[in-house]
């Protein structure tokens, strides 16, 4: 009797989560509508007013459902951050026709359950077209098959939160005539996985790729003797588990990608840093164009002359121009001992009068100077809601 009156209490709920799914999907039809009439009258993408006078309202009317504040701003700003990248979307899409490919081929490191293949699924999820998945074991790889027209796209991780920059990604960046056409930030839970139903105390050897040892570095100090085995990705660490299907053997990897390769989870969030993230570009052979309404990013590479404060010379230029700068990050020329070459990330769009007035200036005061491209940001901000607002009775 028990268990009938739970199952019916859960099927009311399961019916009610279905309604919850058909508004979400109709209010996603709602804001299209938005898109279209922000494209035709050239209005920006965000509102941040409106979007902090809706949480209010939302809030005060969730109180009086007896929900908490802070969990309906938690949700709301899960769906207004959907919106606002399914407009983003839409925007670019109408600005760059050409790129509507029905097929869309994408390079990436690894092969299924990697990082960067949940980070492409991600990406592209949002993009018409079907996604052909093209594993590729380096860097290098990933470049040369967008180079050589075998993929359309390449995903590249290129800094973590924990681990800091990807230098492999950014020497390719600095040889390679593609384009950076997008960006997403991807959450890494590195979750400890097995083959067979065993415990920590068991397991020998260790498999994962550097990346993540490092990201996952206190926890390998507390495994004591385990012998670390480096691999390419973390989809080839998980692979090498999956065949060894022994209880001494482990990999470092994602829970979803674990599933795939059908391992367990015998221990999770084992990264140094607990809000651990990567952030991955996106790069093309052609440079797309980005609505002025989307807000964007442009990234360039300089060289300096070899003179005191040549360095500052040039950032103060950006601060001229109030230009905010996200990223500098300085990586050796190869050939020349002792030359560096700045990689510099900026908001701000390569279209905008400012934007074009900077390079312009840096180009004529450096040695060298390159976009390596103008792309959308996909780093949405929560809206802030003052708490004394938030908690109104």
């Amino acid at each position: 009797m028990v268990t009938d009156a739970l199952n019916d209490i859960r099927q009311a709920i399961s019916e009610i989560d279905s309604q919850v799914l058909a508004l979400l999907a109709k209010r996603q039809g709602l804001t299209n509508h938005v898109a279209e009439t922000k494209i035709k009258h050239h209005i920006p993408v965000r509102d941040q007013k409106r979007e902090e006078q809706l949480l209010l309202s939302l809030i005060k009317q969730g109180q009086q459902h007896g929900l908490d504040p802070h969990y309906v701003t938690q949700l709301f700003h899960v769906v207004i951050e959907d919106s606002v990248l399914n407009q983003q979307a839409m925007l670019a899409q109408r600005a760059n026709p050409e790129s509507a490919l029905p097929l869309n081929r994408v390079a990436f490191l690894g092969d299924k359950g990697s990082y960067s293949y949940l980070a492409t699924q991600k990406y592209f999820s949002r993009r018409p077209g079907e996604l052909m998945e093209i594993g590729c074991q380096s860097f290098a790889d990933i470049i040369n098959k967008v180079e050589t027209n075998e993929a359309d796209y390449a995903v590249l991780p290129i800094e973590n939160t924990s681990s800091g920059s990807i230098n492999e990604v950014y020497d390719q960046l600095q040889h390679t005539h593609l384009s950076i056409i997008g960006e997403l930030t991807h959450p890494i839970k590195h979750a400890m996985l097995t083959a067979c139903d065993t415990d920590i105390a068991q397991i020998k050897v260790l498999y994962a790729h550097p990346q993540v040892f490092a990201q996952c570095s206190h926890f390998l100090a507390e495994l004591g003797n385990v012998e670390v085995k480096p691999c390419d990705s973390t989809s080839a660490a998980m692979l090498a588990v999956a065949e060894a299907n022994s209880p001494v053997v482990a990999a470092i990897g994602s829970e979803a990608g674990g599933a795939l390769y059908g391992l367990n989870v015998i221990k999770s969030n084992l990264a140094n840093q607990k809000e651990n993230h990567s952030r991955f570009i996106v790069v093309a052979r052609k440079p797309v164009k980005v609505p002025l309404q989307v807000p964007s990013k442009t990234t360039f590479i300089m060289s300096t002359v070899q003179k005191p404060g040549a360095l500052v010379d040039a950032l103060l230029i950006l601060k001229d121009k109030d230009i905010n700068m996200t990223k500098l990050e300085s990586r050796p020329i190869n050939g020349n001992p002792w030359e560096e070459m700045f990689y510099i990330d900026v908001e701000g769009n390569i279209e905008d009068g400012p934007m074009q007035q900077a390079i312009e200036e840096l180009s004529a005061t450096t040695r060298y100077c390159k976009v390596l491209g103008c792309y959308p940001s996909e780093e949405i901000s929560p809206t802030k809601v003052a708490a004394v607002n938030a908690l109104i009775k």
